[in-house]
C-alpha cells in the first residue's frame, strides 16, 4: 500500500483556516529581521513569544526555535539572532521568518484532531504541557461533536478540576473550549484533506480560550 503524502500548512493559513471557524488565537506577525521583530513586539504589547517559522521544523522548542516571556524591544531583538544562529547550526538553514505572538495568560490545554482510517475525524482533548506528554491525560470523541459530547470530553479527564478551579481558583471559561473542540469537529469534516490538527497550547482563562500555536498537517 502507498504511504499518504502529507504536508502541513503554512502557519499563515493554518491561522487563517481557524479565522473561518470563529476561532480565536493569538495576536501575531512574521518578522524577517530582528529590528521588524521589535516593532511588531511594541505594536502587539509587551510580554511577547517568539517561534521559528520553517518548512522543515515540526517541533520548534527541539530546535531552539522558541523565546517566551520576552519584555522589551532589545529583547525581542537578541531572541531573534539566537534562533536563526539555532536554526543555522541545527537545520542548516535560515528560518523563512520568525513569529511573533501576544502572550496569554492561563491554563494550557490541547486540542487536536487525526483521521482514523476505520472511524475518520477523531477529536482530542487533554491538560497541556507536562500533563500531555508525561501523563496522557485526553480524551476522544469521532466527529461530528456536539456540545454534551465536548463537556464530556473536557470533564472526563483527570485535569478536569484543575480547570474547574481548584484550591479557589476561578473556574475557566468551559463554553469557549467546548466552542473550539465543536470548531475542530467541523473542520475536520468539512476539509476531508485534513489528516491532523494540533492545537497546542491553547490558553484558557475566566473569559476566553485562545489558540496560540496551530499544526495542520493536510494529504498532498
Amino acid at each position: 500500500m502507498t504511504a499518504l503524502m502529507q504536508k502541513m500548512i503554512e502557519t499563515e493559513k493554518a491561522f487563517g483556516i481557524l479565522k473561518r471557524f470563529s476561532v480565536l488565537y493569538a495576536e501575531w506577525k512574521i518578522a524577517k529581521k530582528p529590528e521588524q521583530a521589535a516593532r511588531f513586539a511594541a505594536k502587539i504589547g509587551f510580554p511577547v513569544a517568539m517561534k521559528i517559522i520553517s518548512k522543515k521544523v515540526v517541533h520548534k522548542s527541539d530546535v531552539g526555535g522558541v523565546k517566551v516571556d520576552l519584555k522589551n524591544e532589545k529583547e525581542v531583538a537578541a531572541a531573534f539572532d539566537e534562533i536563526t544562529k539555532s536554526a543555522k547550526e541545527k537545520i542548516k538553514a535560515k528560518p523563512e521568518g520568525i513569529l511573533v505572538q501576544k502572550m496569554e495568560s492561563g491554563r494550557e490545554v490541547i486540542i487536536g484532531l487525526k483521521r482514523d482510517p476505520q472511524f475518520g475525524a477523531v477529536v482530542m482533548f487533554g491538560l497541556g504541557g507536562v500533563f500531555v506528554e508525561v501523563m496522557k491525560d485526553v480524551s476522544f470523541r469521532i466527529a461530528p461533536l456536539t456540545k454534551d459530547d465536548c463537556i464530556e470530553m473536557i470533564e472526563e479527564i483527570k485535569g478536569y478540576p484543575i480547570l474547574k478551579g481548584a484550591r479557589g481558583q476561578a473556574s475557566v471559561n468551559i463554553n469557549a473550549l467546548v466552542k473550539i473542540l465543536m470548531a475542530v469537529s467541523s473542520i475536520g469534516l468539512k476539509n476531508k484533506k485534513i489528516t491532523e490538527i494540533d492545537l497546542n497550547p491553547v490558553i484558557v482563562n475566566e473569559k476566553s480560550a485562545v489558540v496560540v500555536d496551530a499544526r495542520i498537517i493536510s494529504e498532498k
